[in-house]
């Protein structure tokens, strides 16, 4: 008997997951509301956020992201470069595209798509993390106007593994029905804070990182969906991807932190050195969140794409 009562109240509770996950979903995005324009790409919205004059820069959220992580990056190179941050297909505010958008290079077709519309012309197009697949693809599918390619921490070749059983399971069918609406609905602020702060180590994130970037859009039910099957998904797209990378012509700046333990820096960095048209900038004692920790650097990196582009 207390066996079925236990297992009834799981039911009602993983029942009551969906409406309380959406009730949090809509407060969530009262308090952080687009900072852009949205960009109508065939049936799909694409959020864009536009600052600055000169040369244009796209820049590329990673996982979990949106273009407020980008925030900072902008306002540094905005001075110099008309600067473009997107948010990637089903993350911020961009719709998300369902299983099409687990491709990186569906996900570039769109957001090429949207740059066109807001007369982005032979952009450098730099991308964090998995946003680093994702310029990547945007070079492969349309190389003649991507004037250079720059990558932070950018996971853009196959690695061994996957991730880990949790991850896996949340992205299957009965995952999507249950642990991902109890992650959206019950997660607390401290548990978001936590999972910033593994993002940045070894370095500290910023005090206010979780306010400023408006980090808890990722506790949206349909987020944590559209992020995990991307995840999920993204290994079998580069290794699709990545034997193109070799007809890539552009120049290619690489920063990666050496104490990076989210994307490996000899898998994912080191060995795109072995193309002639790529250069890499590596950090020591920095992890994965470089363009908080040592914006300068990649401030830096854009300026010597631009200047090798020349």
């Amino acid at each position: 008997m207390t066996f079925k009562r236990s297992a009834l109240s799981l039911c009602l509770l993983l029942t009551a997951c969906g409406p309380l996950a959406n009730a949090r979903a809509e407060r969530i995005e009262a308090r952080n509301p687009p900072q852009g324009q949205m960009v109508q790409v065939g049936r799909a919205t694409v959020h864009a956020e536009i600052s600055g004059r000169g040369p244009d820069v796209v820049l590329i959220h990673g996982a979990s992201g949106s273009t407020r992580d980008m925030e900072d990056l902008a306002r540094r190179l905005s001075p110099r470069y008309r600067v473009i941050r997107f948010d990637r297909p089903g993350l911020g505010y961009s719709s998300d595209l369902g299983k099409d958008g687990n491709s990186p290079l569906v996900q570039a077709d769109y957001l090429r798509a949207a740059a066109t519309q807001l007369r982005v012309k032979d952009p450098i197009v730099l991308g964090h993390s998995y946003g680093g697949a994702v310029a990547m693809a945007w070079a492969l599918e349309d190389p003649g106007h991507t004037r250079a390619v720059v990558l932070l921490a950018g996971a853009v070749l196959p690695w061994d593994g996957g991730l880990d059983w949790l991850s896996r399971f949340a992205s299957t069918p009965v995952g999507e029905a249950t642990a991902e609406p109890f992650v959206a609905a019950f997660m607390p602020d401290w548990a978001l804070n936590r999972v910033v702060k593994n993002l940045f180590q070894p370095n500290d994130p910023p005090p206010d990182y979780v306010e400023s970037t408006d980090a808890e859009l990722a506790l949206r039910v349909d987020t944590i969906r559209a992020n995990l099957r991307q995840l999920n998904a993204l290994k079998a797209h580069l290794w699709l991807m990545a034997p193109h990378y070799r007809d890539l012509h552009m120049p290619i700046e690489i920063v990666h932190g050496l104490a990076d333990g989210v994307v490996d820096y000899k898998i994912e960095s080191l060995q795109m050195t072995a193309l002639p048209n790529v250069r890499v900038t590596a950090a020591p004692g920095v992890g994965h969140m470089l363009h908080h920790v040592i914006p300068e650097e990649a401030v830096a990196a854009v300026d010597r794409a631009a200047a090798r582009a020349k």
